[in-house]
């Protein structure tokens, strides 16, 4: 998609659709309307009042969040567009969301009324609200409303062509700052949209070869440093969790790592996302239904990467960022892991295996522990499909938090609030580690149904040392999050990538 900027009348823009984003009325409103005859609500654009003035008054349109109005302009109103768009902002408090959302609902009400491709949304700079979010947050929802995945759909002859917006173009007078934001939503959301194809691409075509590849691409394009370790640096390492759970696959595992580097003396933020490429649970193996959805496994390696492509492209200057993705994925095959199996991890601790479907957290356990060693970094952030029992705990709106420090914690909290991918921090306290003590290993790899998410955290935490350190749970987020403009019922949400690229934007307040 193609997003730019115009200083010029929007009522003179020639193309498919021009959109305008208004206040609901309140109830008190109505009032005097019925009584004085008050136009409400208000439109900056006077030529476009009319319209809504008829809508409200047979009471289709209120400017209520998540509803629009669509007309087609007559020729006396010499409008420029082919159509015209109305949206509600509600009438609560404005915040991000309220704009993220309007953007979400402009592209899919684009993509679902009308064969829209080229469309200017005015910026509504009269309302009272930092216009850098405001376009940031606008721009965000826009692309993000406007992702579809349909690669492997063939479009015949007779068959509705899915619609898609082409070019956007945002329509304001503060035209240094509205690009600034826009910027940086573009950036954002299409970091996002990436972690999107990733994680929509089936088993089949994406594998640990293609993290590896598309590793080495973002080195490539954008000037950072990619690292690739394959089975044998894996086993000269010693890395026995990776190597354990990719026994029962002919794919090879791959260890991905990315360096992004200001060449400054600057704290180091190491970033690890889970790549299981497909969990069938291997021995331990998974009821057949929904285990189609297990190719979103590596929504959390998705996400870091995706994050590392728009690190690159921001550049910035107060920290170093490093990123991690442990990859394969988890067959039963002849030489599988089974449980009752002990496997030693990268840092020496060796892990009993109760139940093979408990993957994830082996893997990183490697990439946490060889990180941390390797390049020392002052803080870490783990993003893993980790556990089903987060489901139970939070559903699908939030993400479970799990944190060694109070101030990480806090910073990744306000960084969700920030990018409204909310989360909820679960307790880590010294009994849940015993939950997950071995009688013939240091460790095993699933502490009983009892608080399963946390005691999951309570293992990784096992190999981060005395590091600061975050463990996010997206199981329940990665896909089927909360529906929103901008965010489909069905398919990846793409979770995590906003919020920490709001961390690194943040980073240290």
């Amino acid at each position: 998609m193609n997003i730019k900027i115009s200083k010029k009348d929007p009522w003179l823009f020639k193309g498919d659709m021009l959109v305008y984003c208004v206040r609901q009325v309140s109830e008190s409103a109505r009032l005097q309307v019925s009584r004085n005859g008050k136009k409400a609500p208000i439109c900056s654009e006077s030529k476009v009042q009319g319209d809504i003035d008829r809508a409200f008054a047979t009471g289709d349109f209120t400017g209520k969040e998540g509803r629009n109005l669509l007309f087609y302009p007559r020729p006396g109103q010499a409008c420029g567009a082919k159509r015209v768009m109305v949206v509600g902002l509600g009438q609560d408090d404005l915040n991000g969301e309220t704009f993220r959302a309007a953007g979400g609902l402009i592209a899919r009400a684009t993509g679902q009324s009308s064969r829209a491709e080229n469309i200017m949304v005015a910026i509504p700079e009269e309302l009272d609200f930092d216009i850098n979010e405001m376009s940031k947050c606008l721009t965000e929802g826009l692309i993000l409303g406007n992702y579809q995945f349909n690669r492997y759909k063939n479009i015949t002859k007779g068959d509705d062509p899915p619609n898609r917006i082409k070019t956007i173009t945002l329509a304001a007078a503060s035209d240094r700052k509205v690009r600034l934001g826009m910027l940086m939503g573009q950036r954002a959301a299409e970091a996002a949209c990436q972690a999107r194809d990733m994680a929509n691409e089936p088993g089949n075509k994406w594998k640990p070869d293609d993290f590896a590849r598309y590793g080495r691409k973002l080195a490539k394009d954008y000037g950072i440093k990619c690292q690739v370790l394959g089975s044998a640096e894996l086993k000269k390492l010693k890395m026995g969790g990776l190597l354990a759970v990719n026994q029962g696959t002919i794919e090879p595992p791959k260890m991905v790592m990315l360096e992004y580097r200001t060449g400054r003396k600057v704290p180091t933020l190491m970033l690890v996302g889970k790549g299981l490429t497909f969990d069938s649970g291997g021995i331990s193996l998974k009821p057949s239904h929904g285990m189609q959805d297990m190719k979103y496994d590596m929504c959390g390696g998705a996400a870091v990467m995706a994050v590392m492509r728009a690190v690159a492209q921001e550049k910035p200057a107060n920290i170093d960022v490093v990123a991690l993705v442990p990859t394969t994925d988890n067959m039963p095959g002849p030489e599988a892991l089974k449980p009752g199996d002990i496997v030693r991890q990268y840092n020496g601790k060796t892990v009993e295996i109760i139940s093979t479907d408990a993957e994830g957290r082996l893997i990183l356990a490697d990439a946490l522990s060889y990180g941390v060693r390797h390049f020392k970094p002052a803080a870490v952030v783990d993003v893993a499909t980790l556990t089903g029992a987060v489901i139970i705990g939070l559903g699908h709106h939030l993400t479970g938090l799990m944190s060694n420090d109070d101030g990480l914690a806090a910073q990744v909290t306000e960084a969700g609030a920030r990018s409204a991918e909310p989360v909820w921090r679960l307790p880590l306290h010294k009994e849940y580690a015993k939950q997950i003590k071995s009688e013939v290993a240091d460790l095993k790899n699933v502490g009983g149904r009892e608080a399963g998410t946390i005691t999951a955290g309570a293992f990784l935490q096992e190999f981060v040392g005395g590091t600061k350190w975050a463990h996010l749970d997206i199981a329940g987020t990665a896909w089927n999050f909360t529906e929103k403009s901008y965010i489909p019922k069905k398919g990846p949400s793409a979770v995590g990538v906003r919020l920490l690229i709001e961390l690194i934007r943040h980073w240290g307040g």
